[in-house]
This record gives C-alpha cells, sequence and structure tokens, in this order.
C-alpha cells in the first residue's frame, strides 16, 4: 500500500515537473507586445490602383514591400500564435477547476504550444526557442523593422489591447541555443 502511494507520487511529481531540465543563457532584454493589426504591422485596406474600392484585401503601407499584399504570415512563413501551457503546467496546479471545463471544451488547448517571437535574426536565428516570464514560452519566426540588436524581442499578442497591456518591458529572458 505504501509502495504504490509513492508510485502515485513520484509519478505526479515527474509528470508535473517534467523529465528534463532546461538550461540557456539568461539574458535581460526589452520586450514589447505586437499584434497583427494595421497599427502593428503597417498594412491598409484596399489598393489605390483599385480606388481603394477592395476594401477586402490588405495591402503593406510602408516600407520595401509596400503596396504588395499583406498575408499576415510571418518572416519564416508561419500563423502567428500566443503561447499555451498545455494541461499539465503550473496554471493547472493553481486553477485545479478548470481542468475539467479545458478537457470537455478545449481539447486542443492540452497540449503545449508555443508563442511567436520577432527578434534579430544575425542574433537569433529563426527557431531559437526563449521562455519570456509573464508570456511563456516562445520561438523566434518573425523579424521586425525596429527590432535591432542582440537585446530586442516583439512578443505576438491576438488583440492590439493585448499588446498594448504588455507595453514595454525589461524581462530575464531564457534562451535556449
Amino acid at each position: 500500500m505504501k509502495r504504490g502511494i509513492l508510485a502515485v507520487l513520484l509519478g505526479l511529481a515527474v509528470m508535473f515537473a517534467g523529465c528534463a531540465s532546461r538550461h540557456g543563457e539568461y539574458r535581460i532584454m526589452d520586450t514589447t507586445g505586437y499584434c497583427s493589426c494595421r497599427k502593428c504591422c503597417k498594412w491598409e485596406r484596399g489598393s489605390w490602383s483599385y480606388l481603394k474600392l477592395d476594401v477586402w484585401n490588405k495591402y503593406i503601407s510602408e516600407g520595401k514591400d509596400e503596396g504588395k499584399p499583406y498575408s499576415g504570415r510571418t518572416a519564416s512563413g508561419t500563423k502567428p500564435r500566443i503561447p499555451h501551457p498545455g494541461l499539465f503546467s503550473l496554471d493547472s496546479i493553481v486553477h485545479p477547476w478548470m481542468i475539467p471545463v479545458r478537457t470537455i471544451f478545449f481539447p486542443w488547448l492540452l497540449l503545449p504550444s508555443s508563442g511567436t517571437i520577432a527578434a534579430d535574426t544575425k542574433y537569433y536565428p529563426f527557431g531559437t526557442e526563449m521562455y519570456i516570464p509573464g508570456w511563456g514560452w516562445g520561438v523566434v519566426e518573425d523579424r521586425g523593422s525596429a527590432i535591432k540588436g542582440p537585446d530586442r524581442l516583439d512578443l505576438y499578442h491576438y488583440t492590439h489591447s493585448g499588446a498594448l497591456i504588455w507595453g514595454r518591458k525589461k524581462v530575464n529572458v531564457l534562451i535556449q541555443r
């Protein structure tokens, strides 16, 4: 009986703590929130070649690609996303009453997923994993025109208000190479 309880406790500890620890370097970085809106990504509806009547199409409004169609994809070609901790996470321990709700109504959120980070790809190539406290795990999949140097990151949010709430913060980021 005692051995069975010990095995269950050990299994739960491994499940919630994870089998492998993540190692990397820590760096204090200046992070900014961004989203896919026209303010953050500099696009506009309609083209002047159609007298702005094609309001269902989006076009880039600034930079070297001005006038080209806006796809909403990142520089690496992926669709931007926010991080989800998954079912077996610290959030499940803090809010255990949400486990049945997540399991029944949101089964796609059971597995953890990384969010989209925009960084200077001279310093952090596409695919670099990072942990940002207060935001979660993310992968470098995008680059921005204002992101220069090794100490700047942009973190994707679904809404512009979410990006404004995050604002601009200096955080200690774990970088996995």
